[in-house]
């Protein structure tokens, strides 16, 4: 285990981090892309100085199994890696890009699943476009302002998340768990609300843009 360093514009990128463990470290301006992270385990690390707009570089790391723990990952770039079966849990990823990262496991042409673990994050302003993160834990996090354009989380659980009033057109939602979100802002005759979950409390939420009262039992 390595813990309390600190690595300032440290070269990660190419290196095998399979396995490590990183506890209490910062890491400023570091690059790690194209690195081995396959089960290496982060726990409350800093990824990014406070105030700064440049975050750490992940561009096309294997990440696949990784675990984030309590860390800081605000303005963080995932592009292209590998997150199959990552997780994220009680991070700050404030404005991170998943663009083209990789949370699926494509089997043949038309079947493939998906596994990341993103819970208890602070998602503001973070990119998930076109993303695919189906049938996955992605409970009570902070969406607002979040790019979510042709993302789909069909399946997933979403229960408890803080969601923009534009969100809500911006995904696909089939089946999806909505439980104790508070649904500002959708409009059910606009977003296919096939099969998804809500609490009796929502209803109203939901049905007094339409002029629809809901009274109590």
């Amino acid at each position: 285990m390595i813990s309390n360093q600190t690595f300032q514009e440290h070269d990660f990128s190419n290196q095998d981090l399979q396995e490590s463990t990183f506890e209490n470290c910062h890491f400023y301006h570091c690059d790690f892309s194209h690195a081995d992270l396959r089960d290496a385990t982060f726990i409350n690390c800093k990824f990014i100085e406070s105030g700064d707009s440049l975050g750490c570089q992940f561009k096309y790391a294997d990440m696949r199994d990784v675990s984030f723990n309590s860390c800081k990952l605000g303005m963080a770039n995932f592009l292209g890696a590998n997150g199959f079966g990552a997780e994220f849990r009680e991070c700050d990823l404030q404005g991170a890009s998943f663009v083209k990262t990789s949370f699926v496991n494509q089997i043949s042409r038309q079947s493939y699943f998906c596994s990341v673990y993103i819970t208890g994050c602070n998602l503001a302003y973070s990119d998930f476009e076109r993303q695919c993160i189906e049938k996955c834990d992605l409970f009570e996090n902070r969406w607002t302002g979040a790019n979510l354009q042709n993302a789909s989380f069909k399946g997933s659980d979403l229960s408890r998340g803080v969601f923009s009033e534009d969100s809500w057109r911006q995904f696909n939602m089939e089946y999806c768990d909505l439980t104790n979100c508070e649904l500002n802002g959708l409009d059910i005759r606009r977003v296919n609300l096939n099969g998804v979950k809500i609490c009796d409390w929502q209803q109203e939420q939901l049905f007094e843009p339409l002029g629809i009262i809901v009274l109590p039992n």
